[in-house]
């Protein structure tokens, strides 16, 4: 007797197992096509350098002359990409053009890569730790210390108020003859200051300023110290970027990509520029710069529900007159905006508790908002995202959708993800499309983690859902870009003992010279300054500062991932299964004794150059009764079994009422869809 397996597409647990007969419970890094599970694209390194600090949001777009550019921005750098390279547009907030004494600001000891500058003519400003520096004009010291090191980006290790001296590290160690200061030409650059990686938000110890209440109470008022999220927008060929609830910026296009964005105050002709948004969008249709959350008009109170545009096709003006169309109006329900969407002659505005839709009337009014939708909620301010002139997003408890209207989206995974999720990050939710597959992937944090480590997918056209684990920070798929891209952080298990640190786990990403690290424990700006066995993964490295920490997870800098590129984690396998619900076996009244396994798996876009014969593992799981165990015995043993192009049938021998079965790869190069096997058996009585 055959018996044909076949299984609903998509993945469900929130049903038990057995309740889920023919459908699918468990997966990982797999997806479906044509209502049968697969493997999911890989990916591949796309970034040629690092990027500094966690990367939180990109933007591509078509600038002048064609060149196809993306705006990255993380907590510590703002960059513009072109052709694989990272150009740094980070914005200043201060430029030095004498440092020092006459002979040079720079200091180096003889064997060390500290060096210590001294900012004691640009008194007026302190520079602080844990920001970045770019010096230009110095000579090298007279050894090792090269002007071709010194003019570069350096972290700002440690500032000495008093003195007047700050630190950085050099990759290079200082020789006997490094005696020189760098000469008296030297310019110093200081980007905006670095920002969180995460969100602190309550009334408890550590959550505001230290001394604003008594010892040991909490805080007066509830205060939130968010990670430091972008938003961009393109304005024709230039960018219009801000941090949340900071200061906006434009990036006047620059083929050389050797210009710094500015503040938009700054820009030629501003003019009431609110000084602090929480998102810049641009009315794409009728070119209007608009805020959501800005400072008041004539005023600098921050007024977190009110919208405020410029005049139309001019950015820089946002001063209200008969005579243009710059104006403002106000959200009228909720406590913030979170995030504004453009779709279909509209914009979604969320705030915490409701959805608006704004409208360009084309009146003196200029724009119009009426109120969609309240009792709704949003993750994050990237937990959203427009597909086909719908909008999909994450609530703190479930999924929603708008097309018209607002409803829930029914989710076969709710409990599965809202049960184990870190709701102290919700900020680090992000969401983005993956249309050539027509899915919504959101990554998320889990209980146990603080940075995303795990996703979930809605196929918008089949409506299904799965779910796996990657780590990503940030997701961009343009149609500008021949494939999606996201970036993430490299994630590994370290511990540290005075300079060394020991590398026992890689999450992701790999280790480079120059990455700043941090971590539970570790001493804040330590940078990597070696490698010793460790080549970016498991082994050893010398780090700047002698410290102490037992194993943690550490985060160094991260790279930008084209996916469903190739079938592999990068350069390593990827390790992918997918798992069924229990079914019953034949009636499932009758034990029935199986002998033989006929299986139907395709492997077509494998990588037969790397892999001559690529491999999936069956699983079958024998059992006799919902919630029982698999058994020990031999007739129940847990039966695994290697399938490849040549494999026409499998002998097994197994004796149950019901049976789950898995398939999984873990090798390079593998691709495999599954298709519908067959059990061969015969009824085995009742007992």
């Amino acid at each position: 007797m055959l018996q044909k397996l076949q299984f609903k597409p998509g993945v469900n647990r929130d049903q038990t197992n057995y309740t889920n007969e023919g459908g699918w419970f468990e997966c990982d890094k797999v997806r479906f096509r044509s209502g049968m599970p697969q493997k999911i694209g890989g990916w591949l390194q796309y970034s040629i350098t690092t990027i500094i600090g966690v990367c939180r949001q990109m933007f591509t777009w078509f600038a002048l002359g064609a060149e196809n550019v993306m705006a990255v921005g993380t907590n510590a750098k703002l960059y513009v990409d072109a052709g694989a390279n990272l150009y740094d547009i980070t914005p200043l907030q201060r430029t030095s053009t004498t440092l020092g004494a006459a002979p040079g600001p720079f200091t180096a000891t003889n064997g060390s890569r500290t060096i210590t500058v001294s900012y004691s003519t640009d008194a007026a400003y302190n520079p602080s730790a844990g920001n970045y520096v770019t010096f230009s004009g110095a000579t090298g010291l007279g050894g090792a210390i090269t002007a071709t090191i010194l003019n570069q980006n350096f972290l700002i290790t440690s500032v000495d108020t008093t003195a007047k001296t700050y630190t950085i590290i050099s990759t290079t160690a200082a020789t006997a003859g490094d005696t020189a200061n760098g000469g008296a030409t030297v310019t110093a650059k200081y980007d905006i200051d670095v920002e969180g990686v995460t969100t602190t938000y309550g009334y408890g110890w550590g959550a505001g300023v230290w001394g604003r209440g008594t010892w040991g109470s909490g805080s007066v008022t509830p205060v939130a110290n968010f990670q430091q999220d972008w938003f961009f927008d393109n304005f024709d060929n230039d960018l219009v970027a801000n941090i949340r609830n900071g200061t906006p910026y434009y990036w006047a296009y620059d083929g050389t990509f050797t210009t710094r964005a500015i503040p938009l105050s700054s820009v030629s002709g501003a003019s009431d520029v609110p000084t602090t948004v929480m998102q810049l969008l641009t009315s794409q249709g009728d070119k209007h710069l608009l805020a959501f959350g800005a400072t008041e008009y004539g005023g600098v109170t921050f007024n977190p529900l009110l919208i405020r545009w410029s005049s139309q096709d001019e950015p820089e003006n946002w001063t209200p007159l008969a005579t243009n169309s710059a104006g403002f109006l106000q959200v009228s329900r909720g406590s913030y905006i979170v995030r504004a969407i453009p779709t279909r002659q509209e914009i979604v505005v969320f705030t915490n508790g409701t959805l608006n839709s704004l409208q360009f009337l084309g009146t003196t009014d200029v724009f119009g908002i009426q109120e969609l939708s309240d009792n709704i909620s949003i993750a994050s301010p990237r937990a959203c995202v427009a597909v086909n002139n719908v909008v999909y997003w994450m609530g703190v408890d479930k999924f929603y959708m708008y097309s018209g209207s607002v409803g829930t989206l029914p989710c076969t995974l709710r409990n599965h993800v809202f049960q184990n999720l870190n709701y102290d990050q919700l900020d680090q939710i992000v969401c983005g499309t993956n249309e050539q597959w027509n899915e919504i992937w959101w990554f998320y944090p889990t209980a146990s983690s603080n940075y995303n480590n795990a996703y979930v997918i809605y196929n918008h056209l089949d409506q299904i859902w799965y779910y796996g684990n990657i780590t990503r920070t940030a997701w961009n798929d343009s149609p500008l870009r021949q494939y999606p891209q996201a970036a993430n952080n490299t994630i590994v298990t370290g511990s540290i003992l005075g300079t060394t640190l020991t590398v026992t786990a890689v999450t992701s990403g790999i280790l480079t010279v120059g990455a700043v690290i941090s971590g539970t424990g570790v001493t804040a700006n330590t940078i990597i300054v070696a490698l010793g066995t460790g080549t970016g993964g498991v082994g050893t490295y010398t780090v700047s500062t002698s410290q102490t920490v037992l194993s943690t997870a550490i985060s160094a800098n991260g790279y930008i991932y084209n996916h469903e590129e190739g079938v592999n984690d990068n350069v390593t396998a990827m390790y992918s299964y997918i798992s069924s619900s229990d079914f019953d076996v034949g009636d499932g009244e009758n034990f029935t004794l199986i002998k033989r396994i006929i299986p139907d798996v395709d492997f077509n876009g494998s990588n037969t150059d790397t892999n001559p014969n690529p491999t999936v593992t069956m699983t079958m799981r024998p059992r006799n009764f919902p919630g029982s165990s698999y058994g020990t015995s031999p007739s129940k043993d847990v039966i695994t079994t290697n399938i490849t192009n040549y494999t026409n049938q499998v002998f097994l021998r197994a004796r149950a009422r019901q049976m789950a079965m898995q398939i999984s790869s873990e090798d390079l190069g593998v691709q495999w869809q599954l298709g519908s096997p067959r059990l061969d058996g015969r009824m085995d009585g009742k007992r």
